[in-house]
């Protein structure tokens, strides 16, 4: 008999606003304390420099992290002209400095060139390994990084305002998993033949999530253990309001429950989300067999 998990069982998606100068990992446990909750996780880092949209699962909704780490992203950012960092943020220290000033024209100018399937370098403090260890502790012990670059996706990019008095621009973007935000404002800075690094970061929206939905982590420890804070939390669902919904009956239900495939009268192909009732079941792969008969193999089942 396996031993019982330690605290509440509670299941749902909780969208924290992060401050500055917290980590992703601070605001996990603060999360975890105030609900008393068996299982909590977030749903994509937030480095301490960056605010903003930070989703947190709970229970069985960690179950739907994929979804959100794999879904798009909006950030609002700052790039400050003439001067680059080894972090490409303000946190770093100073390596090149006397750029120039770019116009307004010439920066909406380049944007076109950053939007699409574009190659990136990540920064050398990621999180990325490098032979077994994170590019960031190699970076902190002075060691050189070379990171190769990959392909990301830059849905939109925007000037929102170019301050020439205070050498800075700033931006919107929509963008894809693995896109580094300080990588995209170092090499804007590179294709207007001048140095820049970020100096705001706020992030706007992760997939469904978005600063509407949010609550403060001061404000979430104010409510407490109370009712209010329990209100805060999303269905587990949110994360998956993309994906096609099919209901099954009960006995259809506790096949899937036991991990057991199951045929649907389903012309629904691919990832769809099975339904009892008004509780989602489980996440799970529908594979046409032709006539309108779909094959659904279970991938991740709910305990609710």
């Amino acid at each position: 008999m396996g031993r019982k998990r330690k605290g509440n069982k509670i299941d749902g998606w909780l969208v924290v606003d992060k401050g500055l100068g917290m980590s992703s990992a601070k605001i996990v446990g603060a999360v975890k304390h105030i609900y008393k909750a068996q299982k909590v996780g977030h749903g994509g880092t937030l480095d301490p420099l960056a605010s903003g949209i930070l989703p947190i699962g709970l229970g069985e909704a960690t179950k739907t992290m994929p979804f959100i780490v794999d879904a798009s992203k909006e950030y609002a950012f700052t790039v400050e002209w003439g001067t680059s960092t080894d972090s490409d943020d303000k946190e770093g220290t100073v390596v090149h400095s006397g750029g120039r000033l770019p116009t307004e024209d010439e920066v909406h100018a380049v944007l076109l060139q950053f939007v699409g399937t574009i190659q990136q370098v990540p920064p050398a403090y990621s999180a990325i390994k490098v032979d077994g260890q994170r590019a960031y502790k190699l970076a902190r012990d002075g060691e050189q990084v070379e990171l190769k670059a990959r392909s990301v996706e830059i849905q939109s990019l925007s000037l929102i305002s170019h301050d020439a008095d205070n050498k800075c621009s700033s931006f919107e973007v929509t963008c894809g998993k693995g896109t580094y935000v300080r990588s995209l404002g170092r090499d804007i800075a590179v294709a207007l033949g001048t140095y820049g690094h970020i100096t705001l970061l706020r992030r706007l929206r992760v997939g469904p999530f978005d600063l509407g939905k949010s609550i403060s982590l001061e404000k979430l420890e104010a409510l407490g253990h109370s009712a209010r804070a329990a209100e805060a939390l999303l269905p587990l669902t949110t994360a998956l309001d993309d994906i096609p919904a099919v209901a099954v009956t009960e006995i259809e239900a506790q096949d899937i429950r036991y991990g057991r495939g199951i045929t649907l009268q389903s012309a629904k192909q691919g990832t769809i989300v099975l339904m009892a009732g008004e509780t989602p079941l489980a996440i799970a792969e529908a594979e046409d067999q032709g006539n309108g008969i779909a094959s659904v193999r279970p991938l991740r089942v709910f305990n609710m």
